[in-house]
């Protein structure tokens, strides 16, 4: 009878398990049916497309937030590196750099991109290297670069918006706005981008010596530097892609608008949280996946669409946001301990 018992309840609790496992995709499937059903022309083709763009922004800085997670990081500055990286584009397309010398540098488009992508991995590495060599906690040391970051992005333009970006065909940039506004077959080019940086990621993560070195960092640090994992570079690493993946969202923001502003990105950081943690991240560093994540962004995303849809206060949308990100860490602490429990009951 003892047996019988405890079978029974280790059958319940694996299935409460896996439930728990697929909550991002379950909760994925709640928001878009209710939306579906409650928001009006929600799956209009047009706003489809909108939402997808929504989803690609969020999903960006998610993916690099993924990895910094996983090491038991926090990235605070992913925000202000977007808003950033959409001046430094900004500048460069109406300005271009004055040498002092009586004469510009001007930029293509490809130039263009590569300096900004630049700007967000040097972000990242002064990160990383706070973290590493400084030993600023995560936290304090990403929270230090968003204020630097938002308040250099004010100073250059002196809190202004750069408007008509539209590039100067003499120069070769007056393709930029193809980055946020171009399409290939039918699909806005954002999404193409985020499909290259989310199997690059992903392949990393599971294929790659690099991505076993990220879980053990997060896993266990002190075991994994005993291990002869070199942890301070796993670190620089996550941060610099970071850094890069902001960039690329302050690229597709500034081309997407045609302008930049110093406050763009503001409190984006706090949906790539979101989507992270929702997909499966663990807080506590040492597990997470790319694919949870990429289905988590779109639940934030589609959450925050269908609010605005259906006219719920942005102050509403802030308590929700807030309280997606609680429920995500206390679910994942429930799946933590009935992981443990099953691995106990099997035992038995």
């Amino acid at each position: 009878m003892m047996r019988v018992s405890l079978g029974h309840d280790l059958s319940s609790t694996s299935a409460t398990l896996l439930i728990l496992r697929l909550r991002t995709f379950v909760a994925l499937i709640l928001v878009f049916g209710f939306f579906a059903y409650a928001a009006p022309n929600f799956l209009s083709a047009e706003n489809v497309l909108i939402v997808s763009k929504h989803v690609a922004l969020n999903a960006f800085l998610a993916v690099g937030m993924t990895f910094v997670i996983i090491t038991g990081g926090i990235d605070l500055s992913v925000g202000s590196i977007v808003g950033l990286c959409a001046m430094v584009a900004g500048w460069l397309l109406l300005y271009g750099i004055n040498t002092g010398l009586g004469w510009t540098i001007e930029f293509n488009t490809i130039e263009i991109c590569l300096i900004v992508m630049v700007v967000g991995v040097i972000i990242g590495w002064i990160n990383g290297i706070l973290i590493t060599k400084l030993n600023v906690a995560p936290f304090i040391a990403t929270l230090g670069t968003l204020y630097m970051a938002r308040g250099a992005a004010l100073l250059s333009s002196d809190g202004r918006t750069f408007p008509n970006l539209n590039g100067n065909p003499e120069y070769g940039s007056d393709s930029f706005k193809a980055i946020g506004d171009g399409n290939f077959l039918a699909i806005p080019l954002s999404i193409w981008m985020l499909i290259v940086v989310a199997l690059i990621a992903a392949y990393v993560a599971a294929r790659t010596p690099l991505g076993r070195h990220i879980y053990a960092v997060g896993g266990n640090e002190r075991g994994a530097a005993l291990s002869g994992v070199n942890v301070d570079r796993v670190k620089l690493y996550v941060y610099m892609f970071s850094g890069m993946c902001a960039a690329l969202v302050g690229l597709i923001i500034a081309s997407q608008l045609q302008a930049s502003h110093p406050a763009t990105g503001e409190t984006f950081e706090l949906n790539a949280i979101a989507a992270a943690v929702l997909g499966g991240t663990s807080m506590s560093g040492g597990r997470g996946k790319i694919g949870g994540t990429i289905i988590g962004a779109f639940v934030i995303g589609i959450l925050a669409d269908g609010m605005v849809m259906m006219g719920v206060s942005a102050f509403w949308q802030t308590v929700i946001k807030g309280a997606v990100i609680v429920a995500a860490v206390v679910i994942d602490q429930v799946q933590q301990k009935l992981q443990a429990r099953v691995i106990l009951q099997q035992r038995v």
